[in-house]
């Protein structure tokens, strides 16, 4: 539950706010004076403060200058009487997120709560998003010197620090939200938060509410207003992943939003304006998904502003033994380890595959392999049995046959569980099956005598 810190020095004032934000939805935790609210700040973590101005001792002012100091985005509602307004604007001046006049309805000091407890959860995300990407080179996460990719490295410098609307296509796994990231990242919105909805995970209800917010009471079960992306999305970048699969009726609504930059949320009449970058992704054929009538043709020009497609691996191979190394590498930072390398004959296995995972399954193989391999330098009989497509390239080695399989399969499974302890979830994560297929494998192989009883 989300708390916040009640700070007045009458008992009945400080007991009408803490009943009235208990009943909606909050934790309260109430204190007499500022001195025992800061004692139980590092203790309670509130999401928001609410004090009143006049308090002996320590008054609200003072409280919320020290308030600043320990957490400087930590949003405090002041609450003043009329007569005091001056000194009301004096906090704002001073940092204060918002005042509250009395005497003032309960719904008001509600509303002003989540707001301000939607305030800070922005603040905190944006920060952590702000300290990852100082320690983050864009340049780093963009792996690729074969002249396809340099091409695509060249397009993204060219829009970055625009506001027109991109669309990224290519097959899964290709790296369309890494590209959609180093946008941001290169972009004039890079210090506000950039965020992403996979609109393929939801239902059409529920992608509505997600992406323009709805109203206390607008359909069962919303019991508060929720802000959606577009609304939080505001002077930074939305990224739409998969894009192609939202239905006529969100295409509609999209629509109008990069047409005239304005929306409503569900169950309001209010119109809002809106300045958000849409980044949005596909890995289907948009112009023929408009052919096939599935897709709305206007929405599609709408989107298709500044495109960007991402070739598959098998048509940039040049690239892969650097994926791979920068795989490896961080495999072993992760863990811990030293970091394995791939040896001549292994790495042209993996240039001659032809990656119908695309980067994404190159980058689970050789996870994979820097797990489980035994020497620095990886063998290409470790990975040949993961590569499983049927029109392996000429360095491929001859398939073997069911049973050599299932016995690398076996010694491979076996190894890594001792490698682990016996652990099975942490065996299943390594090899990238799940546990309960790892337990089944296990239990067939014991009633075949195949492996000791005690693994």
């Amino acid at each position: 539950m989300t708390k916040v810190l009640v700070v007045d020095d009458k008992q009945l004032v400080r007991d009408s706010m803490t009943a009235t934000l208990s009943r909606a939805g909050f934790t309260p935790v109430a204190a007499a004076d500022a001195q025992a609210a800061l004692d139980l700040l590092p203790r309670q973590r509130p999401a928001a403060v609410v004090t009143d101005l006049k308090m002996p001792g320590i008054d609200g002012l003072e409280l919320l200058g020290r308030i600043r100091q320990i957490d400087p985005q930590l949003p405090v509602v002041v609450v003043t009487a009329y007569a005091s307004i001056d000194t009301a604007v004096t906090a704002i001046r001073n940092g204060a997120f918002d005042y509250l006049q009395k005497p003032f309805e309960g719904d008001r000091l509600v509303v002003t709560a989540r707001r301000a407890v939607e305030h800070y959860a922005l603040a905190k995300e944006n920060a952590a998003l702000k300290q990852n990407d100082a320690t983050a080179d864009p340049q780093w996460q963009f792996v690729g010197e074969s002249p396809v990719m340099q091409a695509v490295s060249k397009q993204i410098e060219k829009i970055a620090n625009t506001n027109g609307t991109v669309l990224v296509t290519g097959e899964s796994g290709t790296g369309k939200e890494v590209v959609a990231r180093m946008i941001h990242a290169l972009s004039a919105r890079r210090d506000r938060v950039m965020l992403c909805l996979n609109c393929a995970a939801l239902s059409t209800s529920l992608l509505e509410s997600e992406l323009f917010g709805h109203e206390k009471g607008a359909f069962t079960g919303a019991d508060q207003m929720r802000k959606g992306r577009f609304e939080l999305a505001d002077a930074s970048t939305l990224l739409l992943d998969e894009i192609s699969e939202i239905s006529p009726q969100i295409q509609a609504k999209l629509l109008r939003v990069l047409q005239e930059h304005q929306f409503e949320r569900v169950g309001s009449s209010l119109t809002m304006n809106v300045d958000a970058r849409i980044i949005a992704t596909s890995n289907r054929d948009l112009a023929q998904s408009v052919a096939d009538g599935h897709f709305r043709q206007d929405l599609y020009y709408r989107l298709n502003v500044l495109p960007i497609h991402l070739p598959p691996l098998r048509e940039r191979r040049d690239d892969i033994p650097l994926l791979a190394a920068r795989a490896l590498n961080r495999q072993a930072q992760r863990d811990g380890t030293t970091p394995r390398r791939f040896d001549a004959q292994t790495l042209a296995l993996l240039c001659d595959y032809p990656w119908p995972g695309n980067v994404r399954e190159l980058e689970n193989i050789c996870e994979r392999a820097g797990v489980l391999a035994t020497e620095d330098a990886i063998a290409p009989d470790l990975i040949r049995p993961w590569l499983a497509a049927p029109d392996m390239a000429p360095h491929t080695q001859p398939a073997a046959d069911a049973t050599s399989l299932e016995e690398i399969e076996r010694d491979v499974i076996v190894k890594t569980l001792g490698r682990f302890n016996g652990h099975r979830q942490q065996t299943a994560h390594a090899l990238g099956i799940g546990v309960r297929t790892l337990g089944l494998k296990l239990k067939k192989w014991k009633e075949a005598n195949l492996v000791a009883e005690t693994i």
